[in-house]
């Protein structure tokens, strides 16, 4: 492990206690960050897709002045984890199963710095499908609070009919590495103008974001493939088969959300055990990036429930 890059002034965070390279099994090279743990243990951030470590500064914050530390990953593909050199700002990924090499490198990252400290998981969309999948594999933590998981995405019946009947050819003739169909510019949040978002009702937050992917352009992230839209279709749907995790849960959804499935939200939260699903008013897709009347109580939802579980 070596260390890594980090961009504290975009980050509007503490300072981290390390910022890392490490390796996954395959030869992808990733980087995690760390902060100290809190008197009440440790958050571990499951980001979204193209999210980096740097904005979720302002959540470590809130988490800090909570008692709990937290860490962060860079999928691969995004932020400065490794990505295609030939198409760096295309969203790509050949199978989801790739993403718990990088939940395994974390892993190894929180044993190694923050051994025997209770763990907590937060994941926001992509990253709520790469956790539940990894809580079905075993990844120890006592409670998980989600963030519009990614559980299922808003596609018609008969495009993933069309879809699963073409993903052979798609793949022989390499045009699953295209962009996913209707592609436009709210898929580049350096240049998207807020009106036309569906990430944050928040203006100031949405500024905020949108300044750290300008400052910084090795940290933007376009659209996905068509190979990454295949390979979401297939976890999301393994997973909606499999029970869930013997394991407290909270999950936030804003009413206007359109970016995922809620219905596939409403299904998986309906039948955990020890789960709980809230519904924001108004709120859009990124409950954690969203106007303080929604993201504060959400935040303070989500640490009662890691607080009753650290008891």
């Amino acid at each position: 492990m070596h260390r890594a890059p980090y961009f504290a002034d975009i980050a509007d965070a503490p300072a981290p206690e390390q910022v890392i390279w490490a390796q996954a099994s395959d030869g992808v090279r990733l980087r995690l960050a760390i902060w100290p743990a809190g008197p009440k243990g440790l958050v571990v951030i499951f980001p979204g897709r193209t999210e980096v470590i740097e904005k979720y500064g302002r959540v470590i914050a809130d988490l800090a002045a909570r008692g709990y530390g937290a860490a962060v990953i860079d999928w691969r593909g995004q932020g400065l984890s490794d990505r295609s050199s030939k198409r760096p700002l295309l969203g790509d990924i050949p199978d989801f199963a790739d993403f718990q090499r990088d939940v395994a490198v974390l892993g190894h990252m929180l044993d190694t710095h923050a051994a025997g400290v209770p763990r907590f998981a937060l994941a926001h969309s992509m990253g709520g499908c790469i956790a539940l999948r990894a809580l079905t594999n075993g990844f120890a933590v006592r409670a998980a609070a989600f963030s519009a998981p990614m559980w299922g995405l808003p596609l018609t019946g008969a495009l993933r009919r069309t879809m699963t009947t073409l993903r052979p050819a798609l793949g022989l003739t390499r045009l699953d590495m295209q962009e996913v169909p209707g592609a436009g510019i709210e898929f580049r949040l350096w240049e998207n103008p807020f009106d036309n978002n569906d990430l944050t009702s928040d203006r100031p937050t949405y500024d905020w974001m949108q300044g750290q992917v300008q400052a910084h352009p090795e940290l933007r992230l376009g659209a996905p493939s068509l190979r990454w839209l295949l390979a979401a279709m297939a976890e999301t749907a393994a997973l909606a088969k499999l029970p869930s995790p013997a394991l407290p849960a909270y999950c936030g959804l804003g009413t206007r959300e359109r970016i995922i499935a809620g219905e596939a939200i409403h299904a998986r939260m309906s039948i955990w055990p020890d789960g709980r699903l809230d519904m924001f008013d108004g709120a859009l897709h990124e409950i954690l990036m969203e106007r303080p009347e929604t993201r504060t109580p959400f935040l303070d939802r989500t640490c009662a429930m890691f607080d009753a579980a650290s008891a």
